[in-house]
């Protein structure tokens, strides 16, 4: 099931090679970095993107066994479909897409992800765009309501955005996240993808 790479994309990977210097990242790692500096163009993400103990492996092992994938908002499920559907074609789940009306005093997205959080608690959950859903998903975990396989919270902007990424820090479950204020919808679909990519390639050996 090895998934082919487009020529452009390999020459871009090999200028981000190039460029990118001495780091301290394992293959599996620098596979997703690489891929979310080839999303944003932006080398800073060398220095805020971090990765829990076991994290890329139990994401690896969650992707085989088909497990469901939540993801906040329609540009992180957009950007990652394409892939689920050529490999695992695990269920691919946007909360924005299954609410209608928000929770008193919460977002529309944070009230669909804190819905789908429980309809699916070991999903894989994907945070690319809403804080405020990140911070309601950590809130789900210290209740033990939902217990995922593996969280990506890269949330971007600047209300509440390195607030949640400080409590996704401290929660104890598989997580690759992103310091600061940088993020997005793109690089969350980005990690995801990678690993995609890593599942792939480690069943076609």
């Amino acid at each position: 099931m090895s998934i082919e790479i487009h020529p452009i994309q390999s020459e871009s990977f090999a200028i981000i090679d190039q460029e990118i210097g001495e780091h301290s990242f394992n293959s599996a790692e620098y596979a997703i970095l690489r891929r979310v500096i080839h999303s944003t163009a932006d080398f800073e993400f060398s220095q805020l993107i971090r990765f829990s103990p076991n994290a890329i492996e139990q994401g690896i092992l969650a992707l085989k066994q088909e497990v469901p994938i939540i993801v906040d908002v329609g540009m992180v499920k957009q950007g990652v479909a394409n892939l689920v559907t050529k490999t695992f074609n695990n269920p691919l789940i946007c909360a924005l897409e299954n609410v209608s009306v928000p929770l008193a005093g919460k977002t529309l997205t944070e009230t669909g992800f804190i819905h789908v959080a429980q309809a699916f608690p070991h999903g894989i959950m994907v945070i690319g765009n809403a804080p405020t859903a990140l911070l309601s998903l950590c809130s789900l975990i210290e209740q033990k309501l939902v217990s995922p396989s593996l969280v990506i919270g890269v949330p971007v902007g600047f209300v509440s955005v390195v607030e949640s990424k400080i409590k996704l820090a401290e929660m104890p479950v598989p997580q690759i996240r992103v310091e600061g204020r940088k993020g997005g919808s793109p690089v969350a679909s980005a990690i995801l993808n990678a690993l995609i990519v890593l599942a792939a390639n480690e069943q076609s050996e």
